[in-house]
């Protein structure tokens, strides 16, 4: 007995000061990321938890129905691949064929109509806001130094980024990128409840637009620019310049940092997969939709190639454009797509005229390539299923 009582005093004392620390460092986020967590059995974030934060809606305007191809649904998931998508807790798959829904099957409570979280998707959407701002002028430059429009980086080796060093993932910028430290950027980004106080206690330590790091403060940083060039949350442009010209049925709903903050621009935005794969179909149709042009065809192609940059080990990049990944030859195709943590996918398949969509609460450990296996689950049962040569 006497030993349980030592045990629970120490516990006591232990967790006092763990408190203690937590308070006095001032990362009290930490209470909200434990009880979103392992407060409730789980180990990371939940796809449909944007109801813990503050969101702004990102307004739809006149639907535009999908065109139902007479394919649609015709074609089962092969079993072997099936079972993949099982594992992986799919929630949603949707295949794009010729600008036609031609598959759509979901799982686990999601439906055609559930907001569910895209998590890094959201950053390749800023990366089309970006092109957005530069075709109307908001943007001079994609070389415009940042500090034009964020005063904070007007000193020293800050001075010299540039936008194009945001969207290309080569700030320099010492952005820690650890998910799995509670103290690191991604976890105070997004439990914590003030983004600029958190992204402004990084500095530029490298030269920028040399080397590839995916780094979500840059994108974070790169919301900061739009916000301050367009004089709009990014919930307003994104709902102005392309959520409501491409049709989308639904609102969207883009987290917060807090009530009336700004928006997680690098991750946290709710929505469903159909409406996902007009946002692939947009780039698909280099920028147009029903031949009006949202964002410039040229910056969609310079987003969808390579940017020319080496990685940290000096080899050459050839899996990342302007905010979007890329897999050169995929089984003979070049697949370009967005991507987040909880496989999350809008994939392009330009010369299939294919988009394929999938939401899940799971990924693959394992990358191919700097790429997620799992990915290919979904890219080979849409392609065995509707390819041009099935």
């Amino acid at each position: 007995m006497r030993i349980l009582k030592a045990i629970g005093k120490w516990f006591l004392i232990i967790l006092v000061i763990l408190n203690l620390a937590i308070i006095v460092s001032g990362r009290t986020y930490i209470y909200k990321g434990l009880a979103n967590t392992y407060l409730k059995g789980r180990s990371g974030p939940s796809i449909r938890e944007f109801d813990i934060f503050d969101n702004r809606e990102v307004k739809a305007g006149t639907e535009q129905k999908w065109n139902r191809s007479k394919k649609y649904n015709s074609k089962q998931i092969p079993a072997d691949l099936m079972s993949h998508f099982e594992q992986m807790q799919t929630g949603a798959f949707v295949v794009i064929k010729n600008d036609s829904m031609i598959h759509e099957q979901y799982w686990d409570g999601l439906g055609p109509d559930t907001r569910s979280n895209s998590f890094s998707m959201a950053k390749s959407f800023v990366g089309m806001l970006t092109g957005v701002a530069l075709k109307e002028g908001a943007i001079k430059s994609l070389d415009q130094p940042v500090s034009d429009f964020l005063p904070e980086f007007k000193e020293g080796d800050n001075a010299k980024l540039t936008i194009r060093h945001l969207l290309t993932m080569s700030s320099g910028i010492n952005f820690d990128e650890d998910y799995v430290s509670p103290f690191a950027y991604p976890a105070q980004a997004y439990y914590g409840s003030d983004l600029h106080k958190l992204t402004y206690g990084y500095k530029v330590s490298e030269e920028g637009g040399k080397v590839f790091k995916y780094l979500s403060g840059n994108t974070e940083l790169l919301g900061f620019v739009l916000q301050k060039a367009t004089g709009k949350t990014l919930s307003e442009y994104m709902s102005e310049k392309i959520w409501k010209p491409i049709g989308a049925k639904n609102d969207a709903l883009w987290s917060l940092d807090a009530k009336d903050g700004m928006e997680k621009a690098y991750c946290c935005f709710n929505s469903n997969a159909p409406d996902f794969a007009r946002l692939g179909q947009l780039y698909l149709d280099s920028g147009k939709w029903n031949g009006q042009e949202i964002i410039p065809a040229e910056y969609v192609a310079q987003a969808v190639v390579p940017a020319p940059l080496n990685d940290v080990d000096g080899k050459k990049v050839d899996n990342y454009g302007y905010h979007w990944w890329i897999i050169p030859n995929y089984k003979g195709h070049y697949v370009f797509y967005a991507r987040g943590i909880l496989g999350q996918y809008i994939a392009c398949i330009p010369d299939q005229n294919m988009v394929v969509v999938r939401l899940g609460s799971k990924r693959e450990k394992k990358v191919m390539g700097n790429h997620p296996i799992d990915l290919d689950y979904y890219l080979d049962a849409a392609l065995q299923m509707y390819s041009t040569d099935n």
